[in-house]
């Protein structure tokens, strides 16, 4: 079996796009959360909020040959992507062109405008709108295969389209490639566009927070007082690489990712599980080989929904019990979908090589049906940790768990 670290991290989110950027806003505790002010003239959409990516731009220096085939999903990927393999001194490695490095990456789906484009011809029988790579933008993969045309991968691709576990999936089945020696290099990560489809999906379950007077106080991850959650955006790529290979370049190691765990609860697409989500960060401390007391932080899926706040405390407290400090991030992005797992990853690996973890937004008063755990409150705690967790739970009973190691 490989050994399988982090040597790079690329991102685009509603905080920032480098972690200095994103500390200084954790720091504040100023999130992204917006009001949106065109989804107030939609007829019976009772959120107006999000967690836009603002002043993002196709970069100066990508051609349009390049991006035609890119929505704003794949662009947001392939940016975080480029991001990510400078950052591991990658971006003209030999081994993003001779089939050593592969892709598994992410999205609940593609870009949302070019489905009107297809509304239109099955509506109205118009075509006009279609182009030859109207479809490529909306498909599933669009992420996936856009960044390998655009680095030119010729590795194995791997396209996670499993709502919010879409990028630690990414994660998981990049670590699991390496690991069983199908490739020495792995990008991986997902990725989601801000669009009031996506609210809208959430607004039918009445799952979505409507505090739409004041963006700066949701969502509310486990406190008392949520209301739902906010939908985001954005993007989170992780290079992984097999340790021997990184060793030998020279490479900067940021983590060793030890464990990786998923399933599936079987039983409903939209209401979560605890007893399954348990299994789920069972398997990776298992495949990790470590008992759950050396774990010193755990980064929560944490979406500030009634259910799935009290599923996943309660699925936490089973295998922590009360001892777990806990987090969640969404507090200060919203829900980015499909990119979720690999941002937090992100998040939480930066937070461990500092020694510190930043708490829960907006969490004043934990709700007391959700269970006993060590919420992170108020301010920022100086933790000193060998290894963190990392969980995401999706649409589908999808449930996901990563645990990192501190390197060396």
């Amino acid at each position: 079996m490989n050994r399988v670290v982090v040597t790079g991290f690329g991102g685009v989110t509603s905080i920032g796009d480098d972690w200095e950027q994103i500390e200084q806003s954790l720091k504040l505790k100023k999130t992204g959360i917006q009001l949106m002010p065109d989804w107030q003239t939609v007829d019976g959409l009772n959120t107006s909020l999000g967690g836009p990516v603002l002043d993002f731009a196709k970069p100066a220096h990508y051609k349009r040959k390049q991006v035609r085939a890119m929505g704003r999903v794949a662009l947001m990927a392939t940016v975080a992507t480029e991001k990510a393999l400078m950052d591991a001194n990658l971006l003209e490695d030999l081994a993003l062109k001779d089939g050593r490095t592969g892709i598994s990456y992410g999205s609940s789906g593609g870009s949302v405008a070019p489905i009107s484009a297809f509304a239109k011809l099955s509506d109205n029988s118009d075509m006009s709108g279609i182009t030859s790579t109207t479809y490529i933008q909306m498909m599933n993969h669009t992420c996936a295969v856009n960044i390998a045309v655009f680095f030119g991968l010729q590795g194995r691709v791997i396209p996670t389209s499993s709502a919010c576990t879409s990028g630690s999936q990414g994660i998981g089945y990049a670590y699991e490639a390496i690991k069983y020696g199908h490739q020495q290099v792995m990008i991986a990560g997902g990725a989601e566009e801000l669009s009031v489809n996506g609210a809208a999906i959430f607004d039918t379950l009445y799952a979505t927070s409507i505090k739409n007077d004041s963006p700066e106080l949701t969502p509310r991850p486990f406190d008392k007082n949520r209301d739902g959650l906010v939908v985001g955006e954005g993007a989170g790529t992780l290079i992984l690489e097999e340790l021997e290979h990184a060793k030998a370049r020279g490479a900067k190691i940021y983590a060793e990712v030890v464990g990786y765990g998923t399933n599936c609860d079987g039983k409903h697409v939209t209401q979560p599980t605890s007893d399954t989500m348990k299994v789920a960060m069972q398997l990776a401390l298992n495949d990790a080989n470590l008992p759950p007391t050396v774990v010193g932080y755990v980064s929560a899926h944490g979406t500030a929904t009634d259910r799935g706040d009290i599923a996943e405390s309660t699925a936490t407290n089973h295998i922590f019990g009360g001892k777990a400090p806990i987090s969640s991030m969404k507090s200060y992005l919203g829900h980015t979908l499909g990119a979720c797992g690999s941002i937090e990853a992100w998040f939480a690996i930066e937070m461990m090589n500092r020694d510190t973890f930043y708490p829960t937004a907006n969490l004043d008063e934990i709700d007391p049906e959700c269970a006993d755990l060590d919420y992170i409150v108020g301010e920022a705690r100086r933790i000193n940790t060998e290894y963190i967790m990392s969980n995401n739970f999706a649409f589908g009973g999808i449930n996901t768990s990563l645990v990192f190691k501190r390197w060396p």
